[in-house]
């Protein structure tokens, strides 16, 4: 666990030159089975949902996310949560939100002190939670939204420490003393979020809103059942949690490899094919989520191998991602290579796969690349010191000092 948490990076290509593609690391309690092999990501991808669980799996997430988290949730009642939610991320709904990722950018960029060396993910952070709270809160009044935002980003910033994690899952996530510590964390948040769920549901305009909490709102299944206000409060978590804190790492990525590579940022800001393969190849070197998760509900044999019941099979987003047989060149930040092809559905998995894939993929790619193009646009910027390390921040993997550049001119 140690050298996991500590140094993933070096942990898992370690294991893989001295085990090969499949091998088992006891990070917790239950056996993982890393995968790096694509044709074995394959097979766990496309195994039946009674055989392989992620909700078991992702069990480290329940005291923050809520028991009726889509991501915790298997069987059918995860199909009906999915399927309830998944109009509410249709490609044209998504396209009404552009303008404010836009606005949400802007704003970030006017307090942007130009010369001087300054950390792109607390910036990003504050772009990617404005966007939260506007397109999928649907809350714009600068009251309401002021102290949403202040009340989100300080409980998140104290549940996303690595320390936090490390607790979970030693004690386990149904321990007394988590579940008490989480209670009392997230208790001015749960009110919030009921108080907003019961008003939405009050107002007269609801049909005609285009945010996505009004459209789970108004969600229903064959049946005429929708989601209670306990499942909305708990996917409301889960798109806060998802949906904020990796798009904002994933930006301070990009910004940290882009302003490392002559004339990248320019043709950002030039041509939108290049942009969107930039966002793919941070999303495949720099992936803020190092594994998927799934627990095996029986024996199963995968790869060749029979494994036992109970077994974590984890296919592993940090090597396949680097495997130079499908990435010449690998460790080489190349935003080229998804212009020449795109992203394979087993070997370019920074959104999982299969019927768990991130519900919110689309969404975040398309704000990746409309908040990478608009500051790209509007600003000149250099790095700042040596290329940055990985850092771990609770599940997730950032820059070590926050993705640093120096704003050293303007545009447009």
């Amino acid at each position: 666990m140690a050298a996991w948490l500590a140094q993933p990076y070096w942990f898992a290509q370690q294991c893989r030159a001295r085990y090969g593609d499949m091998f088992t690391v006891r990070v917790e309690e239950r056996p993982w089975v890393m995968l790096a092999d694509p044709a074995a990501i394959r097979e766990v991808f496309t195994a039946p949902a009674d055989l392989m669980h992620a909700g078991d799996a992702n069990s480290i997430l329940r005291p923050m996310l809520g028991p009726s988290s889509v991501l915790l949730l298997d069987g059918a009642e995860h199909m009906h949560q999915r399927k309830l939610m998944l109009p509410a991320f249709h490609g044209e709904r998504l396209a009404r939100h552009r303008e404010i990722m836009v606005e949400a950018t802007d704003r970030a960029l006017a307090g942007w002190p130009a010369g001087e060396p300054i950390s792109l993910r607390p910036h990003a952070q504050a772009i990617t939670l404005e966007v939260i709270v506007r397109a999928v809160f649907g809350v714009h009044e600068a009251v309401g939204h002021d102290r949403l935002r202040a009340l989100l980003s300080h409980v998140l910033d104290r549940l996303t420490r690595v320390r936090r994690m490390v607790l979970i899952a030693a004690a386990g996530p149904n321990h007394p003393r988590i579940v008490a510590l989480f209670r009392r964390e997230l208790h001015a948040v749960d009110a919030e979020l009921h108080r907003l769920i019961a008003e939405r549901r009050a107002a007269p305009d609801l049909a005609e809103r285009d945010d996505v909490l009004s459209m789970l709102l108004l969600a229903r299944d064959e049946t005429g059942r929708g989601l209670s206000d306990a499942e909305l409060r708990d996917e409301l978590m889960t798109l806060l949690v998802a949906g904020h804190e990796t798009t904002a790492n994933s930006l301070a990525w990009a910004f940290e490899r882009l302003a490392r590579t002559p004339g990248a940022l320019e043709r950002v800001a030039a041509d939108p094919a290049y942009a969107e393969a930039a966002v793919r190849e941070t999303l495949r070197l720099r992936p803020v989520i190092a594994l998927v998760a799934r627990r095996l509900t029986r024996d199963a044999e995968i790869a060749g191998r029979v494994l036992p019941e109970g077994a974590v099979l984890t296919p592993c987003i940090l090597l396949v991602h680097r495997r130079p047989d499908l990435y010449p060149d690998p460790d080489a930040f190349r935003p080229e290579r998804f212009l020449e092809r795109a992203p394979g559905t087993y070997t370019w998995i920074p959104f999982g796969g299969g019927v768990r894939r991130c519900l919110g993929a689309t969404f975040a790619q398309m704000e990746l690349q409309v908040v990478l193009r608009r500051i790209a646009e509007r600003v000149a910027l250099e790095p700042v010191g040596d290329p940055e390390p990985v850092r771990r921040r609770a599940i997730t993997l950032v820059p070590a000092r926050g993705g640093e550049v120096r704003v050293v001119g303007t545009r447009g």
